[in-house]
């Protein structure tokens, strides 16, 4: 038999014996449920053809509901429209109280000034949070006056929805010490049910105040991912990959052996859970904000799956 022939032979085996290690269709369904997360609970969606501008509150496209982000009663409407979780944006006041806001500035969304971490709670709580938002590219503000209560605060939240998945999204490592306060206010343990986001020192601040809940580490989710792309070939799950909650990608995961569901089974395994979000804008995590991407999303998926846009592409979500 020819050299050429045993190589053909041999590249064959390996080829089917990979393929039979890899072979998503036979592993077993992920276990645990799809967790919908609503981000900032139910949001007015910013108009995608919009021009640009520094206030994303004035570009928004027509929505059918009166919601204000990060208010109690948008993530009360989240709940009700099937959110299992909320993802929420923390900062600290000058007062060092954790309250929840998109914006570094007061100016885009409210009738108030300056920097959220230069007004005291009083300040922030006095504020018109729906004043500046606009469909029409500033002529009419619909939602003046609407929101009931005021700015919400982190110990709000941790008291009134205290069967709810939180993710909190850290600002800087002011929020994390805020937030970590807010938990103590509200006479709340933090818990598995309780996860959080941010840039690398925000996490670390975080780290320094408490061990307890999880955390979204994009560098350790990163590094596992490169990782068990040179190995998972193999059946091989990196040390690093051990309990870390994976930011997975929804384009060029071909690249992840076995996917979906053998690489699922494998992390799983080895304690690793999941979170599937929408593009990074100007670095931010958002959600998915249109219903074509629900069809990106595995069938069976069991982990964290971000939605933007509760009112539209979450209601229309069948699982």
């Amino acid at each position: 038999m020819r050299k050429t022939n045993i190589l053909l032979i041999l590249v064959a085996i390996a080829t089917v014996t990979l393929s039979a290690i890899n072979a998503s269709w036979v592993a077993a369904k992920p276990a645990g449920p799809l967790i919908v997360v609503a981000h900032r609970g139910v949001a007015q969606p910013i108009d995608p053809n919009a021009p640009a501008g520094d206030c994303s509150a004035r570009r928004l496209a027509e929505s059918g509901h009166n919601f204000i982000e990060n208010t109690l009663f948008s993530m009360q409407n989240a709940i009700h429209d099937g959110a299992d979780a909320l993802m929420l944006d923390i900062r600290a006041s000058s007062d060092d109280r954790a309250v929840i806001f998109r914006d570094a500035r007061l100016e885009c969304r409210t009738n108030g000034t300056g920097a959220v971490g230069e007004r005291p709670l009083d300040y922030l709580r006095s504020l018109d949070i729906g004043y500046g938002y606009s469909a029409d590219n500033g002529l009419t503000f619909p939602l003046r006056g609407r929101p009931p209560g005021g700015m919400a605060t982190a110990e709000e939240v941790i008291r009134d929805f205290p069967r709810t998945r939180l993710v909190f999204e850290l600002a800087d490592e002011r929020a994390a010490d805020a937030l970590v306060a807010a938990f103590a206010r509200a006479g709340k343990p933090i818990g598995p049910s309780h996860g959080f986001v941010g840039d690398a020192a925000s996490l670390a601040r975080l780290r320094q105040l408490t061990q307890a809940g999880w955390i979204l580490d994009r560098a350790a989710g990163d590094a596992c991912l490169s990782a068990y792309r040179a190995t998972g070939w193999l059946g091989l799950v990196p040390g690093g990959c051990r309990g870390v909650t994976l930011d997975l990608p929804r384009a060029g995961e071909w690249t992840l052996w076995g996917w979906p569901y053998r690489f699922m089974d494998r992390m799983q395994a080895d304690g690793a859970s999941f979170f599937i979000a929408g593009e990074p804008q100007a670095g931010a995590v958002t959600g998915l904000d249109r219903v074509e991407q629900l069809e990106e999303v595995p069938r069976f998926y069991a982990g964290m799956l971000l939605i933007e846009d509760m009112h539209g592409v979450g209601r229309a979500l069948q699982r």
